[in-house]
Parts: C-alpha cells; sequence; structure tokens
C-alpha cells in the first residue's frame, strides 16, 4: 500500500508516519505540506522518495495508492474532494469539515466515484473502546451513561506538540467530534436529544476555551462532555463508561474498572495503537474493496449532531 500523507509535519501527521513504519505492507511514497526547504530535510531523514508543496502532483503518481490528510480543518473537504475525484481512496483526520454543507458536498462526491473515503475517529478503534463496544454488543453490558473530560491548556495557537500554527482550534467542531461519534457507535443510536453551553470566547483566538455538552439516545442512555482549552492539569480526554454491569474509565489505549483496576485488553489486538488500527482498517477496506469503519457516511450523524449543537449553543 503506497501512501502520501498530505500535512506531514504536523503533530498527526508524524502520527500516522509512524503508525505506517509499523505496517509491513504499507509504505509512505509522498509527502505534501507548505514549505519545501522543511519538506525535503524531512523526506531525506525518513527515506521518502517525494515530496511537494501541491496535493495535485502527488494525485497523479501512479506510486500513491490512497491518502491520509493530516491537514487543517478547513482544509479538509476540498482535499477530500479532490482526493475522490483523481480515484484515491482518501482517509481524513477529523473533523471531516467545519460546517454541514460541505460535509453534504462530501458525501455527494463519494457517492458518485464510489471512491472509499473515511474519517480519522480514532476512539472507534482504541482497543479500550473496542473492548467496552464488544461487551455492548455481546450484550454483556449496558450503558447507562457516557461521561467525557476532555481538557487542555491552550491559550495560544499552538498544536499537539506544543508548536505554532497558523489555524485555529475549536472544542465543537473538533475535540467534541471525538465524543459525539463515539457515544453513537457504543449506543449504536443516532442523537435524539442534544444541547451545548459554552463559555467567554478568547480575546485573540475568537474561540469559546470551555463547553458543556449534553447528549441522549432514544433507548435512554445519556452523555456529558466536558471540554476545556483553560485546564492546567493532564493533557488529553478521558471517557468514564457507567453501565449496569460496573464502571469503567478509558485513557486512549489503557482501561481500568471503577475501581482503578487494569483491565487486559490482550484478547482485542495485539497492537495498542489506535492509530496504526486504524490506517490497517484504511488500507484493508482499500485491500478488501468494502466500506472502512468510520466511513463517511457512517460520520455524517455526528456532524449533523454538531451542526443542531452549534446552532442553539448558548452563551
Amino acid at each position: 500500500m503506497r501512501v502520501c500523507i498530505v500535512g506531514v509535519m504536523g503533530a498527526f501527521g508524524r502520527k500516522h508516519l509512524e503508525a505506517i513504519n509499523n505496517i509491513d505492507y504499507a509504505i509512505v511514497t509522498s509527502i505534501v505540506g507548505t514549505d519545501l526547504d522543511d519538506l525535503q530535510l524531512f523526506a531525506n531523514v525518513n527515506n521518502i522518495e517525494h515530496f511537494t508543496t501541491s496535493l495535485a502532483e502527488s494525485l497523479v503518481r501512479e506510486v500513491v495508492d490512497c491518502v491520509i490528510l493530516a491537514t487543517p480543518t478547513h482544509l479538509h473537504a476540498s482535499q477530500v474532494i479532490q482526493c475522490l475525484i483523481a480515484g484515491k481512496p482518501v482517509q481524513t483526520e477529523i473533523p471531516m469539515a467545519d460546517n454541514i454543507a460541505d460535509v453534504y458536498r462530501m458525501l455527494e462526491v463519494q457517492k458518485q466515484t464510489g471512491v472509499i473515503a473515511m474519517a480519522g475517529h480514532t476512539r472507534r478503534f482504541n482497543p479500550s473502546h473496542q473492548w467496552i463496544n464488544k461487551k455492548i454488543n455481546k450484550g454483556e453490558l449496558t450503558l447507562l451513561k457516557m461521561d467525557v473530560q476532555t481538557y487542555f491548556l491552550r491559550r495560544s495557537n499552538l498544536n499537539a506538540q506544543g508548536e505554532t500554527r497558523n489555524w485555529t482550534d475549536h472544542l465543537l467542531w473538533h475535540h467534541a467530534c471525538h465524543s459525539v461519534d463515539l457515544f453513537q457507535y457504543q449506543t449504536g443510536q443516532e442523537i435524539s436529544h442534544s444541547f451545548g453551553l459554552q463559555g467567554n470566547p478568547h480575546p485573540e483566538l475568537g474561540i469559546a476555551m470551555d463547553m458543556s455538552l449534553g447528549l441522549k439516545v432514544a433507548s435512554g442512555s445519556i452523555c456529558t462532555i466536558s471540554l476545556s482549552f483553560n485546564n492546567d492539569g493532564p493533557f488529553g480526554s478521558f471517557f468514564r463508561y457507567i453501565c449496569q454491569e460496573g464502571t469503567y474509565i478509558a485513557r486512549y489505549d489503557e482501561l481500568v474498572d471503577g475501581y482503578g483496576n487494569m483491565i487486559d485488553l490482550s484478547g482485542i489486538s495485539a497492537i495498542l495503537n489506535g492509530i496504526e488500527l486504524q490506517d490497517r482498517e484504511f488500507f484493508e477496506s482499500i485491500l478488501e474493496k468494502r466500506e472502512p469503519n468510520s466511513s463517511i457516511q457512517q460520520c455524517c450523524s455526528s456532524m449533523q449532531t454538531l451542526e443542531r449543537i452549534d446552532a442553539c449553543m448558548l452563551d
């Protein structure tokens, strides 16, 4: 599987490169970015044969089978469509877009071309969340409430590696996107009720720095999502599953019960890296010519929920 990574210099572009380096049937044959000198140095260090500032240049290369987008949010929709029209299967980091109109445009082009398009909802692939999902699907767990805490200290425009970037993150359309999709995925239901409450916007970044969301599905399961860019402490997201049969806390690729006892995830996957499992699903769906888990079609309803929350967000 010969892969082009767009936005490879960013935090998640590098995470995808590390994941692909662990997959013996995949190789990165092209990288796309904005600074040619930086790209050349990065390509030389990582033994990548081709680098360019033009996605179009990579898309016409015969040695590119598929594309992974790790670019700023506002570019996702146009770049996904560009890849689909070129006949290249594409996986985009989330959110696939920051408005529902762009989501519908992508879906229409995907339907017309029939080319695989996947959104990078890593939580679907983390072994911790997979363990919960399998238990729910077997009827061994009944989810009553999911509680999510997504906390960062991001009062300046920095990426996950602490580097300055030229676009602004968003608590709802990016970070809540993970959790809204995960709640629907774990319950197997679409959101029936939702609301949002946000704090004051940052004077320079122009985005809300604190947010609370509430979700409910038809079965009665609810989800609360607390998000902040003002948190001085542990970095990232933590998920508490309150079930009829017990409580479980997921921290990315680790799972403990309500008393802190570690849950053995070895029966789920020998690989504990969620991004590697996500990339493997993308590549295998291409080889097997099937719809991937986390296709843009499957994730559309989550984007519709974000649109509804955004439209009635309380200040």
